[in-house]
C-alpha cells in the first residue's frame, strides 16, 4: 500500500468512499450524497489553501483518504485544523486509517499548526479509540447537536497538540 497526495484522478473513488460513509454511518452528519462536482470543488479549495488531501492506494484502488482544513475561519484560530480520515468499508481495521493519519499529522506540524481537532459521533467508539491511540484527548461533548437516522446525535471533540506551543509561526 502507498500513501500519497491525491490527484484529480482519485476523486471518483474518493467520492465513492465519502458517499458510502455518509450513507451507512453517522461519521458524516449529512443526508445528501455528495456529487463529483462538490468533491472537485472541495479538492480545489483544499489545494488552493495549502491543505493536504492524502490517499491510501493499492493496485490503483483508493482504500481511504484523509485531509485537514480550518477548524474555524476567524484569524485567531489559524493554528488549529480539523481533520477527517475515511476508509472504504471493505478495508477498515487493516491499519489504513493510521497510515493516513500519521503523515497528515506530520504535514500539519510541518505547516506550523499547533492543534489538530477531530469531531466524532459519540457512538463511534472505534474512531474515538483510534484517535486515543494517536494521542488525541476528549475535550468536550456537545449533546444532541445533530440529527440523522431519526435520532439525536452527540458530537465528541478530541484534540492533539502538535507542538510545545512555544514558537508559533508568524501568519
Amino acid at each position: 500500500m502507498q500513501v500519497r497526495d491525491a490527484t484529480e484522478d482519485d476523486l471518483l473513488q474518493i467520492l465513492e468512499i465519502y458517499n458510502q460513509v455518509l450513507r451507512d454511518s453517522t461519521a458524516i452528519y449529512d443526508d445528501e450524497p455528495s456529487t463529483l462536482q462538490e468533491r472537485r470543488d472541495w479538492f480545489a479549495d483544499r489545494k488552493a489553501k495549502g491543505f493536504p488531501v492524502l490517499v491510501a492506494v493499492r493496485d490503483g484502488v483508493v482504500l481511504g483518504f484523509a485531509s485537514y482544513g480550518p477548524w474555524r475561519t476567524r484569524w485567531g484560530y489559524r493554528f488549529t485544523v480539523e481533520h477527517s480520515v475515511h476508509v472504504h468499508a471493505d478495508h477498515r481495521g487493516k491499519g489504513i486509517g493510521g497510515a493516513l493519519l500519521r503523515p497528515l499529522m506530520a504535514h500539519a506540524k510541518q505547516a506550523g499548526m499547533h492543534v489538530m481537532v477531530a469531531g466524532i459521533d459519540a457512538e463511534n467508539v472505534h474512531s474515538i479509540r483510534f484517535h486515543e491511540r494517536f494521542g488525541f484527548e476528549v475535550v468536550g461533548r456537545a449533546k444532541q447537536v445533530a440529527r440523522k437516522f431519526d435520532r439525536w446525535l452527540d458530537l465528541v471533540t478530541m484534540q492533539l497538540f502538535l507542538d510545545d506551543g512555544d514558537h508559533p509561526r508568524a501568519a
